[in-house]
């Protein structure tokens, strides 16, 4: 798959904690990043992370759940902004997450 973000060059920075926890991406440039998709191979591993925005966020929650161990997500602030009680949402999928007090 390829992304293409036009308007905002630092948007796909957060690439790298994906990377870093097994994802197969190639950034292309800062407009441009191709995604391999999942062939079932190779697992994901855990992280930590900070959620600079609400789609790297999300993008960094659903990795974190189909990888393997436990991963901590800082700044949720931006995920909340987006996506109400979405732990409760994804946990009644069958999810496991848990918010540090």
């Amino acid at each position: 798959v390829l992304i293409h973000q036009k308007m905002f060059e630092s948007r796909l920075f957060f690439v790298d904690k994906l990377i870093d926890m097994g994802a197969q991406i190639l950034l292309c440039d800062p407009h441009r990043a191709v995604v391999v998709g999942h062939n079932h191979e190779r697992q994901l591993k855990r992280n930590n992370m900070t959620s600079p925005d609400i789609r790297a966020g999300i993008a960094m929650l659903i990795a974190a759940m189909s990888a393997e161990g436990t991963s901590r997500i800082d700044h949720i602030d931006q995920i909340d902004r987006g996506y109400e009680d979405i732990e409760s949402r994804l946990n009644a999928l069958g999810a496991c997450i848990k918010r540090e007090e």
